[in-house]
């Protein structure tokens, strides 16, 4: 008898034990960086209706299985889970390099829009495309055709925006070592209006100066803020051994521009606001998402230095302004640990 009241006791201290654990798992509010470990390039985050965010990135392979458009869904911006293929079955006109997502709701339309680039292996040079689903995850359906086609990667990296000030929906894109540029979309958002142009908004920069990071510019990424259009982009060399990657910024009273860079408007060396530190190395591609606070959060790709191998994968930070412009940490990713997202 005696043996078993212990037993019980034993059982009840365990018990008592984990959830002692568990409370302070759920209460801990610091995180590392990185929150993804696996390839993960060219994050774009949203907060969708279901209270989840959901973060979308290039293509890669997993298992053996080509993933289209990798889907990674979280609570907190910190725990992600693989939940698939947001594009499972390819458009008929592309292939292959199922590069930087972005994802937009309507709510009026009720219709999430899925923005990416992709190539077919009989015709040179990237298109940029637009699929639709109802649901978050997916899966979306491409429209039947691509949206714009062009020479070698220029059309890549597009990223949808709706201007709170004048209600255009906007799409920004650009690469290839020419410049990064925005067009109005129809009321659709399945092509661009009719009787507009694209217009240029930020050059490459063409020199060997290693603090140059602006030779290719991409990725661009845009968020309003104090009445100010934050334009986030990205150079030069995203990858490799010789991976010289960092994000700039630019910023404008109009979504359309013209922009002025932190460069022109501070006289800086460049435009950098994050680089490499010795622990990541070509930060940058990155999109921008609120915790429940309002608080600003920078989401991104890095590589570790010590294990390049595992690819470009996910790190966030906070950004805070000083004098106008973002300020995240000293100019480079986090290494200690930091407050976590505030999210109901």
């Amino acid at each position: 008898m005696k043996t078993k009241s212990y037993l019980k006791i034993f059982l009840l201290v365990l018990i008592l034990i984990s959830n002692d654990i568990k409370a302070q798992n759920s209460k801990e509010t610091t995180f590392q960086n990185p929150v993804y470990k696996s390839d993960f390039a060219d994050p774009t985050v949203i907060k969708a209706g279901d209270g989840f965010f959901y973060a979308y990135g290039t293509n890669t392979n997993v298992s053996g299985k080509t993933i289209h458009i990798q889907t990674l869904k979280s609570k907190d911006l910190v725990e992600w889970v693989f939940v698939g293929d947001a594009l499972p079955i390819k458009p008929k006109w592309a292939d292959k390099d199922f590069w930087a997502p972005h994802v937009l709701y309507d709510a009026k339309l009720k219709m999430y829009y899925l923005y990416y680039s992709g190539e077919s292996d009989t015709k040179e040079g990237k298109c940029l495309g637009v699929a639709v689903s109802k649901s978050p995850e997916g899966p979306f359906v491409d429209k039947g055709e691509p949206l714009l086609c062009g020479d070698s990667f220029i059309n890549i990296d597009p990223m949808a925006f709706d201007d709170p000030q004048t209600g255009k929906k906007l799409l920004y894109w650009g690469s290839g070592f020419e410049a990064l540029k925005v067009r109005e979309l129809s009321e659709d958002r399945l092509s661009f209006k009719t009787g507009t142009s694209a217009k240029n908004l930020i050059n490459p920069i063409r020199n060997n100066d290693p603090a140059n990071y602006q030779n290719l510019v991409e990725g661009s990424w845009i968020s309003y803020h104090d009445g100010f259009y934050y334009l986030y982009y990205s150079g030069d060399n995203c990858c490799g051994d010789k991976a010289h990657y960092a994000v700039m910024i630019a910023r404008s009273k109009n979504a359309e521009g013209p922009f002025e860079t932190l460069a022109e408007a501070e006289k800086k060396e460049n435009s950098v606001i994050l680089s490499k530190n010795k622990k990541w190395i070509a930060p940058g591609h990155n999109s921008i998402v609120n915790d429940d606070k309002g608080q600003e959060w920078i989401v991104y790709h890095a590589i570790d230095a010590d294990s390049p191998k595992s690819g470009r994968i996910v790190l966030i930070d906070k950004i805070t302004y000083k004098n106008g412009w973002p300020i995240i940490n000293s100019g480079s990713p986090s290494i200690v640990k930091i407050l976590k997202p505030i999210v109901k």
